[in-house]
């Protein structure tokens, strides 16, 4: 645990030391704030939801896609946490460090995670405007956080599989961004599909990060949505050890 809480911390510190984490938190607040405003002068601020920042693309009638600026966070973040580490060399290093496998890719995953985490803090002043012009249900408001954290861990564990198989930067967000757009648009095909069987579209439905967000945006806790995002969280975390563990014995 001490040599994750190190990782994790120089992680984070490296993070804030970035220009690229203060742009792409810029850029989120930027348009999720812009969405989630335009959201509620569109309803004449009779909706005091949050629904507008979580899934802002769906007033438009294009559905949940409102996650897409997290996959797009999660690939930018992360395509340089191993990968950069290996194209410095100083991959060797930890190589031949008392440190597992494991703990690097725990260490640098909980460093993103609070990241995203800080970030998320960052749009609290949503909920405030919200209590400010009315008196929202407070329910979905935490289910909406929930979900958002429980995708963006998701994306991010993605994230550090594709960085964890290469040494280039730019392979591993298209590696990492292809499995997460894949991911999402498997749940798109089942309503696109008419003639799909009925067994097929639930199996697509339930893999799609996509299916499991619509939940939360409205307030409901559904432990199934729950288990799904921690069991792609482990799954990918899981790959990336055993992607070093493979590297490290090449």
């Amino acid at each position: 645990m001490t040599n994750i809480g190190l990782i994790a911390g120089k992680e984070f510190r490296s993070y804030l030391k970035s220009p690229m984490a203060y742009i792409v938190a810029f850029i989120f607040l930027l348009f999720t704030g812009s969405f989630f405003i335009f959201y509620l002068s569109s309803n004449n601020y009779n909706d005091t939801s949050i629904r507008g920042f979580i899934d802002p693309l769906s007033i438009f009638g294009l559905g949940g896609l409102g996650n897409i600026f997290l996959i797009i966070f999660a690939v930018l973040i992360t395509m340089r946490l191993i990968s950069e580490e290996k194209k410095l060399g100083t991959w060797e290093l930890l190589l031949t460090s008392p440190v597992k496998d494991s703990d690097v890719v725990i260490g640098k995953f909980l460093g993103s995670l609070g990241l995203l985490a800080g970030i998320l803090a960052l749009t609290l002043y949503y909920p405030i405007i919200l209590y400010i012009l009315g008196s929202p249900d407070f329910g979905p408001i935490v289910a909406g956080y929930l979900g958002l954290f429980l995708f963006g861990a998701a994306t991010l564990a993605i994230g550090i599989f594709g960085s964890s198989i290469t040494a280039n930067q730019i392979v591993a967000a298209v590696v990492s961004g292809a499995i997460m757009i894949g991911l999402w648009i498997v749940g798109i095909l089942p309503q696109r599909i008419t003639a799909m069987p009925t067994t097929i579209k639930s199996v697509l439905n339930y893999i799609a990060l996509s299916g499991h967000s619509s939940g939360f945006a409205v307030g409901i806790f559904d432990t199934r949505d729950i288990i799904y995002y921690l069991s792609i969280t482990v799954l990918f975390l899981y790959l990336a050890v055993r992607s070093l563990e493979t590297s490290r014995w090449n």
